[in-house]
């Protein structure tokens, strides 16, 4: 065999190795590309979906009542409606659609997911008093390690301060978020802005009387913790007499309107009960903002059906009670810093 016949057949067996690499090249890569690609489809059967859900809960003759309703979704049928509503209305997300097959997406219902103050002080038997303020921790589980000295103490889990002011009825009033656990009730009361209002003279101005003296300053009920200012009315300690231990019972009684309504936010949202899973500290604080404005949508609408105390035995013959709501709102900085002065006077209820 010649030598030119020898280079030939090398180069046809070169040429064919390389046709034969570059098409098992391509078959891998295009195998690849459509394995990537391709989307599983799974039949979901939401239109049955869709039938049972309305069968069991939202027809006329509904499988469950309204109370296995109320214990599944944490409120009344009623409210739930009017929620959904607001929501396919306002915002496109929650809108009924068709996908790209023709197909409706899900359903509406399928989601992913007071008293005037002379009422409220009568029955709660303390003229002036607004609500109880206190403060609770909510642990968080993933909170980046840099943050951990902030958001723990010592050994103990790291958590995110909420300080509340809530009502007899458990309506939250008032909710700061996002404090680090750190921080103590009077170091997240620094940061607060319960009193913006009080001292940007926003908040209307009531007028009282208790043991004969008038007051214009609402005020909060509190434990020992706080300062003794004219805004907080703490227990007593040591009562001395009949008068004082009544006093110090129901001041104890009361102020636990806030611990109640904690209770009452984690038994109707696991969410803010167990740890908080995200990484993202304004995601955790818009996820406690969202579980109170419902906490509060079922608060009014369900507050009628509250079992009513008769504070008539606590109370000691006849006082006179008045309020009176001014609008005049002088905005200038001594008449600020005098009301903070009135806020911080330890000295007005002694």
């Amino acid at each position: 065999m010649s030598s030119s016949s020898s280079d030939g057949l090398e180069e046809r067996l070169d040429e064919l190795f390389d046709e034969i690499l570059e098409d098992t090249y391509n078959d891998i890569v295009e195998a690849q590309t459509s394995k990537q690609r391709k989307q599983a489809y799974i039949e979901r059967n939401r239109e049955a979906g869709h039938d049972r859900l309305w069968n069991d809960y939202f027809s006329e003759d509904s499988t469950f009542s309204a109370h296995l309703f109320r214990r599944r979704f944490r409120m009344n049928k009623e409210l739930f409606l009017r929620i959904v509503h607001g929501l396919s209305e306002n915002v496109p997300f929650f809108r009924q659609r068709r996908d790209a097959t023709g197909r409706l997406v899900s359903t509406k219902t399928h989601t992913r997911g007071s008293s005037t103050t002379a009422r409220y002080w009568r029955e709660s038997g303390f003229p002036g008093m607004v609500g109880s303020i206190d403060c609770m921790h909510w642990e968080w589980k993933n909170c980046p390690t840099a943050w951990k000295g902030q958001y723990a103490r010592g050994s103990g889990k790291p958590t995110i301060v909420l300080e509340a002011v809530a009502s007899q009825d458990l309506w939250i009033w008032h909710a700061f978020f996002c404090s680090p656990c750190t921080l103590n009730d009077i170091n997240v009361l620094d940061r607060s802005p319960v009193f913006d209002d009080i001292f940007q003279s926003r908040a209307p101005r009531l007028e009282y009387v208790v043991n004969g003296h008038m007051y214009k300053l609402a005020y909060y009920l509190t434990d020992g913790i706080y300062p003794k200012w004219s805004t907080f009315i703490q227990s007593i300690s040591q009562p001395q007499g009949p008068k004082a231990e009544l006093f110090a019972r129901i001041q104890e009684a009361t102020r636990k309107d806030v611990e109640r309504a904690f209770g009452v936010l984690q038994a109707r949202f696991a969410i803010v009960k167990n740890p908080t899973l995200s990484l993202d500290k304004k995601n955790i604080g818009k996820i406690m903002r969202a579980c109170i404005i419902l906490h509060n949508m079922i608060v009014e609408n369900e507050r009628d059906g509250y079992i009513r105390y008769d504070i008539s035995a606590f109370e000691e013959g006849d006082v006179t009670r008045s309020s009176r709501v001014d609008t005049d709102r002088p905005t200038n900085i001594a008449n600020m810093l005098g009301i903070r002065d009135d806020v911080h006077d330890k000295r007005l209820h002694q």
